[in-house]
């Protein structure tokens, strides 16, 4: 299972998945909203170029991003409410000429280019294998592209043409994240690390394992210091605030599912904990 299913958008706002519910929580008001619904059959509002206009029955969504007053949710059916895609990764991000875009993978080995005004299909990209992950490169240019595969690749973001490759894993790869100086970035493959997080000013980044720990490196120590976070089940995502200041633990276990918030001390390390 993908790991992306949590986002911080502020440190009083996230959005998560339960069950078959986005629901956004606000550790302000201290309460939950739903704000997409995909257990119920979802009808087309919106007349867009390359978007199918049927109605979809429940749709199991596996990956989301929500930047900048969008959120892109993708699952095992193609369709649109809030826009929802066949697609085993999404994300949102600038071209180099400033312009929105949203990239979904998906395990038919293809990668496609959006355009976030109108969702048109501007590009599409095919690989050798089922690609499970992209990350974009803060400016835009560069895509990272895991998968089925122990390689990563980085490819031109504009024409989709591999540029180098990276060698390492031992096995299928699920999750990368690009530091903000565009210089390094990271990858991680199931058997341990199936999230990655850098914090907005780079200094910090998070590797969740698939259920029960959390590790948070300092990256000005060259990685060498670090902060393990012990709790309990499968871990759906993990999000820093923007302003660095609370990371965000979503639980999926069905029977101790929770958001965890752990709030950044004087010391740089995160340990007070809400529940």
């Amino acid at each position: 299972m993908l790991r992306n299913l949590l986002w911080a958008t502020s440190k009083h706002d996230v959005y998560l998945m339960q069950n078959y519910s986005v629901m956004h929580w606000s550790s302000l008001l201290r309460r939950s909203k739903e704000v997409l619904n995909v257990a119920k059959p979802i009808v087309p509002t919106l007349d867009r170029p390359g978007l199918l206009a049927q109605s979809l029955n429940r749709v199991q969504i596996s990956t989301m991003a929500v930047k900048e007053n969008l959120l892109v949710a993708g699952g095992f059916h193609w369709g649109a409410h809030l826009q929802v895609f066949k697609s085993t990764w999404v994300d949102v991000y600038h071209s180099p000429s400033g312009s929105k875009r949203v990239v979904a993978a998906n395990n038919d080995a293809q990668v496609r280019i959006f355009d976030a005004q109108n969702f048109a299909c501007l590009n599409r990209f095919s690989f050798d294998w089922s690609v499970n992950n992209i990350s974009v490169s803060p400016d835009g240019k560069l895509l990272a592209i895991l998968g089925d595969s122990t390689e990563c690749l980085l490819a031109d973001a504009q024409s989709g043409k591999v540029t180098g490759n990276l060698k390492g894993h031992l096995d299928y790869s699920f999750a990368s994240a690009w530091h903000p100086d565009g210089r390094i970035f990271a990858t991680g493959n199931q058997d341990t690390y199936l999230a990655l997080k850098f914090t907005s000013d780079g200094q910090f980044l998070a590797m969740a394992e698939p259920a029960d720990f959390v590790h948070v490196f300092d990256t000005k120590s060259g990685y060498v210091k670090s902060q393990e976070i012990d709790l309990f089940g499968e871990i759906a995502g993990i999000s820093f605030s923007p302003d660095t200041e609370a990371l965000f633990v979503g639980v999926a276990d069905r029977t101790y599912g929770s958001l965890l918030e752990f709030t950044r001390r004087h010391n740089n390390r995160y340990l007070d904990s809400i529940f």
